[in-house]
């Protein structure tokens, strides 16, 4: 298996390089005023964090069949909701699969595997329906802040306040910003060889400006310190955002809506 993954690993690795390279010189053109430089930069910079993208994707392909068909023989020790209820308290906000999983990965032990999140929510819609509050928890969508309707993509825990489970325009920058001061935290708590957990932080890093290091790597205080900085300019306006939602659905949705999120035709009713 080693010898599968060491090509796309290498190329993950050479990429990772490069991206931090751009950004410094990025940097260095915004401070000197190129502007036509810092664009050219800009521009290469997104061509390479995409190949980055289908570089760690393609890696991810390439685990072996037998591997899957081990796992899949020997159930987990927890069940996938317990598993996605894991991954989602650490991070404390709303989280679409593809995070859930690396979150998963990275701090807890089994595999997360993705085809088996496609229908968790309507699983959990369908038993809410049945029996009405019989689980101490749901997992359930986040509701979009304009129609209180399911947000696509989106998972969240049903007993987490109105508040979080609802997503305005600056809730998706928001809510990274707050899952990599709390990714942050959990890495500085392991060992130095906690690769898995190490990587997850530097892809929050890439994405926060100051929070990579030079060198390619990632550290947990920087990072949080960094997003915690940024989360300073947009959270006042987000949880205004998000106060007026709850609000309002708290007035227009009981029952599986106020989990699961309102239908068009109820949006309608209500409106007239």
């Amino acid at each position: 298996m080693s010898e599968s993954i060491s090509a796309p690993d290498e190329q993950i690795e050479l990429l990772e390089r490069r991206i931090d390279r751009l950004r410094g010189e990025l940097r260095r053109a915004a401070t000197t005023g190129d502007r036509a430089h810092a664009r050219t930069l800009r521009a290469e910079l997104r061509r390479v964090e995409q190949a980055w993208d289908e570089a760690l994707a393609d890696l991810q392909d390439r685990v072996p069949q037998q591997r899957e068909r081990s796992l899949a023989a020997a159930p987990p020790m927890l069940s996938i909701r317990e598993q996605v209820h894991h991954a989602l308290t650490l991070l404390t906000v709303p989280a679409a699969p593809k995070l859930i999983i690396a979150v998963h990965d990275a701090f807890f032990p089994g595999e997360l595997v993705a085809a088996r999140l496609t229908s968790l929510r309507r699983d959990e819609e369908r038993s809410f329906k049945v029996a009405p509050y019989n689980r101490p928890y749901y997992l359930c969508p986040a509701l979009t802040a304009d129609l209180l309707s399911p947000a696509r993509g989106l998972l969240a825990i049903s007993t987490w306040p109105l508040e979080t489970r609802v997503v305005g325009p600056l809730s998706a920058r928001v809510d990274f910003l707050v899952a990599a001061v709390k990714v942050a935290q959990r890495v500085a708590q392991l060992p130095d060889d906690a690769h898995d957990a190490r990587r997850l932080l530097w892809r929050f890093a890439a994405g926060i400006p100051g929070a990579a290091s030079i060198g390619g790597g990632a550290d947990p205080d920087t990072v949080a310190k960094q997003a915690e900085a940024e989360l300073d300019v947009h959270r006042e306006a987000d949880t205004a955002d998000r106060a007026a939602a709850a609000s309002r659905a708290q007035d227009r949705l009981d029952g599986a809506e106020g989990l699961f999120g309102a239908r068009l035709q109820r949006l309608r009713k209500t409106a007239n």
